[in-house]
């Protein structure tokens, strides 16, 4: 039975794309909808463009009322009767009392080789802590930043010269392949990680 996913975006969503684009064929999951907190986010406009349905949720009216953000966010993911949730460059915390019912079914991507740099800022912090290898790690969801089991990791090479931007192009492209390899294996029911 093919799994149906929504992806969470705020920007552009390029990882969101390079999971969209995997998700055909024989592919075990479908993108049923992307969700952002931002309208003028390029991953609700290309999403809307590939004919996949889109649901905005602004954060700003809620305030610091987080939780009141996230039941809003629950109202709008309900009809579409999700197996997965990945976050692709969703630049909001999730609380535990959202993060708790999608206990083993939510996926993140994370520009670092978890668990060095949690949070944000970790291609300058690789350079400054005169890393040799930096890379990207998707993981299950849990209420802990950034943690959670390592479902898969991609490196590279931190090169003489370097500057963060440097590094950042060079671990997107393994989060384009990272990211659909492993969503493509743990819909298909493989948690084991990916090591790429």
């Amino acid at each position: 039975m093919t799994k149906r996913v929504g992806i969470f975006v705020s920007g552009g969503g390029s990882n969101m794309r390079a999971l969209v684009e995997d998700m055909t064929g024989a592919h075990p999951a479908r993108a049923a909808v992307v969700v952002s907190n931002n309208a003028d986010s390029g991953g609700i406009a290309w999403a809307q463009s590939q004919g996949i349905a889109t649901e905005v949720i602004d954060h700003r009216p809620f305030g610091a009322d987080r939780p009141a953000f996230e039941a809003a966010i629950t109202a709008a993911l309900a009809p579409y009767a999700l197996d997965l949730i990945c976050l692709a460059g969703f630049m909001r915390v999730l609380t535990e009392g959202f993060v708790a019912p999608w206990a083993g079914r939510m996926l993140n991507i994370h520009p670092s080789l978890l668990p060095k740099y949690k949070g944000l800022h970790t291609h300058a912090r690789a350079l400054e802590a005169g890393d040799k290898e930096h890379g990207c790690t998707v993981h299950l969801v849990t209420p802990a930043l950034d943690d959670g089991p390592i479902l898969g990791q991609a490196r590279v090479p931190v090169l003489a010269g370097d500057t963060p931007d440097d590094l950042a192009a060079r671990v997107l492209k393994q989060e384009h392949r990272l990211y659909p390899a492993v969503l493509r294996r743990f819909a298909s029911g493989e948690a084991s990680p990916l090591l790429l």
